[in-house]
């Protein structure tokens, strides 16, 4: 079998150590041939690094290393000047480190082609060089630039220097406009999309291909790529776990499928299939390289609901408006990567986008780190905690359940406890998701919002929360909850199932946490 290409970014590796390289070359030629500038945001872990390696090959007329790929016979093949700015080897922990560096690179680029820069400023000085370079080889210069955004996410924390650095991109990126005659094609990627106005404000002919329908799978791994490219070790997958195809497709996609940027086209990220197949075993891949640490924070701060994360409805100007100065929350979580497109419907004026979880990587590992955020609960007990849990509802041992929901509580420093209905019915929530038990929050029915229905295998539970302040009575919160569900008659749209429901009543008063479960029968 080829070899997996795991943490191989260049193209040319990957081919010349026979690794399996997932064809998207028929992708890169319509691109190639439908414009001269591009710009793509995509999460990390995701390809981009690897497509633009293989841009640069492609323009540096390496056609021999394309034999047996779509684009082999596809296109003039012609040699041009690239200059590939990476910026994983900019260094960039501060405005004078970040200035430094590039003019460094910059001087380095121009060594390589034997030229001598005069200019001391990024601008002028990166148009100097590109100019420079088309007249020597007289031919057109191909800009690549990788992670375009690192010097601003780094320092996002930091808004300072996270704005000083955006300023130098700007006078960077200002010189692809002014060297326009000199250029053949430019291609831009990054995490982040951040607005025209702040980093590419003058750079107003780059065409954004974030949500075009044409690269909606430029990157990551559909279906029939994952089957097609991968079949033997797919095989050797299923013989070490002892599961048929169909039930390990099944259990592959719920883990990591459920990327995409049109809402139809789903694909997986690269890294977790690739680790997953190296390993054999299914385990939280790309989300353990980068813990969202400043994510984590801004959610905690804006004091958002958990729950509103699923399904939740934006326009697209939300990902047109992305800035420092006022960073949207849920922007921020389809970029890197957390949410995804799940539906886009037109409306009269602008198109709507559902957001949700990818998949149960991604689901499950974003609500643990924010459970441990919000509550200060060591990752080291969330998990066996939550397997016990599961075994309680299983059981239908109620009492046991809730003492251990009381002992997570408690935990929870009186600094960050919140007083609103809203944070525990979110933490709530997590703590099922942590359970591995699908939960459906805020069910309409034809009499109202049931808060939640928890199915598992042999019964289902119907969840009604009630917040009351400090010194109420418990036990009348949970009254209040039961009769809640038994007026509104929650239970009527369950009246073909044949699992057993439960109705449970849970109360918050302060840090007091009381219950109360009625058994209804099916009739």
């Amino acid at each position: 079998m080829k070899k997996l290409p795991i943490g191989i970014q260049t193209f040319p590796k990957i081919i010349k150590e026979d690794c399996v390289y997932v064809d998207k070359t028929y992708h890169i030629t319509q691109l190639i041939q439908s414009g001269d500038y591009f710009f793509l945001s995509r999460p990390r872990r995701f390809g981009k690094s690897l497509l633009v390696s293989t841009l640069a090959e492609i323009f540096s007329g390496h056609q021999a290393l394309f034999k047996g790929l779509y684009i082999y016979d596809q296109i003039d093949w012609q040699s041009h000047p690239v200059i590939v700015v990476d910026f994983n080897r900019i260094s960039h922990t501060n405005e004078e480190v970040f200035m430094d560096s590039l003019l460094s690179f910059l001087d380095n680029v121009a060594s390589q082609y034997e030229i001598e820069l005069k200019s001391q400023f990024i601008r002028e000085k990166f148009i100097e060089l590109i100019e420079k370079i088309a007249e020597k080889t007289q031919k057109k210069v191909v800009i690549l630039v990788d992670e375009y955004d690192k010097p601003i996410v780094d320092l996002i924390s930091d808004l300072e220097k996270a704005t000083k650095n955006r300023e130098i991109l700007r006078e960077l990126f200002a010189a692809l406009k002014s060297s326009d005659a000199f250029l053949r094609f430019v291609f831009l990627t990054g995490v982040s999309k951040f607005s025209r106005v702040s980093v590419f404000s003058e750079l107003n002919n780059l065409r954004d291909i974030t949500f075009s329908r044409h690269f909606a799978t430029l990157l990551g791994y559909t279906q029939e790529e994952l089957e097609r490219d991968f079949s033997d070790y797919l095989q050797n997958l299923g013989s070490v776990l002892e599961m048929k195809k169909a039930p390990l497709l099944a259990k592959i996609k719920t883990w990591y499928n459920g990327y995409s940027w049109n809402g139809k086209d789903k694909l997986y990220n690269p890294f977790s299939i690739l680790n997953l197949l190296a390993e054999q075993r299914f385990s939280n891949y790309w989300f353990s390289t980068g813990t969202p640490t400043f994510l984590m924070k801004l959610i905690k701060n804006t004091r958002r609901e958990v729950i509103l994360f699923e399904n939740k409805k934006v326009s697209e100007i939300v990902f047109d408006s992305y800035n420092l100065e006022n960073l949207n929350v849920f922007a921020l979580l389809f970029q890197t990567g957390y949410l995804t497109v799940v539906k886009i419907e037109s409306q009269e004026l602008f198109q709507e986008y559902t957001l949700n979880y990818p998949n149960l990587e991604v689901k499950q590992a974003f609500i643990t780190y924010l459970f441990e955020t919000l509550t200060e609960n060591g990752l080291e007990t969330i998990q066996p905690t939550a397997i016990k849990l599961h075994r309680y509802l299983r059981e239908e041992d109620l009492e046991s359940f809730m003492n251990l929901i009381r002992a997570l509580f408690a935990k929870i420093p009186y600094p960050l406890h919140i007083k609103e209905e809203a944070y525990y019915h979110s933490l709530f929530y997590m703590i099922l998701v942590l359970m591995g038990v699908e939960i459906d929050l805020e069910v309409l029915t034809d009499k109202g919002r049931i808060d939640g229905v928890l199915e598992l295998e042999k019964k289902i539970y119907l969840i009604e929360f009630k917040y009351g302040k400090a010194g109420s009575q418990v036990d009348r919160l949970t009254d209040k909850a039961i009769k809640q569900i038994e007026k509104k008659n929650y239970g009527e749209r369950f009246l073909n199932e044949s699992r057993p429901l439960i109705y449970l009543g849970v109360g918050f008063a302060d840090k007091e946490i009381g219950y109360k479960k009625v058994n209804c029968l099916n009739e």
